[in-house]
């Protein structure tokens, strides 16, 4: 009985220090979708001045950035067409929007699972002194392959003053457990004027 015990004991303990070495290895690393750091994919259209370039990520990803009509998709996945079925590559805000350059990688070890980026909504209810709409910002965590890629939270940043820790949290927390086109997008902390904008249909 006390060898059983012990076994049992022996056991738990393995997985109790294999769950806290695990969390211990959860971080972040970072990457850049500046233009600079990209590949342009044909030319800007003269039309509408639409652009698409291909970004390198982390662990053989790539982040495609897409922009048209002064509105952007982020997709990403192991090459551009990968990415451009995922459905992060259909999620449109409909107000003006751009990303930040800076992409924020969560990673158990060495494989990344979630990324997070800032994002800045315009806001045509508060125009600046040229009558141009400011924007709001807000981070969107999204989760990344094996599976789908899609938006699993936002966060305002302007409403939370520790957005960004929200923002990993929910990815440690919901992005790889998350169903995409089953499971609502979150939102973590305090909704603000950013979220609204985002998630206005």
């Amino acid at each position: 009985m006390k060898r059983i015990a012990f076994h049992c004991l022996t056991v738990l303990l393995t997985c109790l220090s294999a769950d806290h070495v695990a969390a211990q290895s959860m971080g972040s690393t970072y990457s850049s979708t500046a233009p600079k750091d990209c590949r342009q994919i044909g030319k800007p259209s003269e039309l509408d001045g639409s652009t698409t370039r291909v970004c390198p990520g982390k662990s053989g990803l790539i982040v495609l950035i897409a922009e048209d009509d002064l509105r952007e998709i982020v997709s990403v996945g192991r090459n551009r067409k990968a990415a451009a079925e995922e459905p992060a590559a259909k999620v449109w805000f409909a107000p003006f929007n751009s990303s930040e350059a800076t992409v924020e990688w969560r990673s158990a070890g060495t494989k990344p699972f979630a990324m997070i980026q800032r994002w800045h909504i315009a806001d045509s209810t508060d125009p600046d002194k040229q009558g141009r709409p400011n924007t709001k910002a807000m981070l969107v965590v999204t989760r990344l392959p094996p599976g789908p890629v899609c938006h699993v939270a936002y966060v305002d940043a302007i409403a939370n003053p520790t957005a960004n820790e929200l923002a990993r949290k929910a990815a440690d927390d919901f992005a790889r457990s998350f169903t995409c086109g089953k499971d609502e997008v979150k939102i973590m902390g305090n909704s603000g004027r950013a979220v609204e904008l985002a998630t206005m249909r």
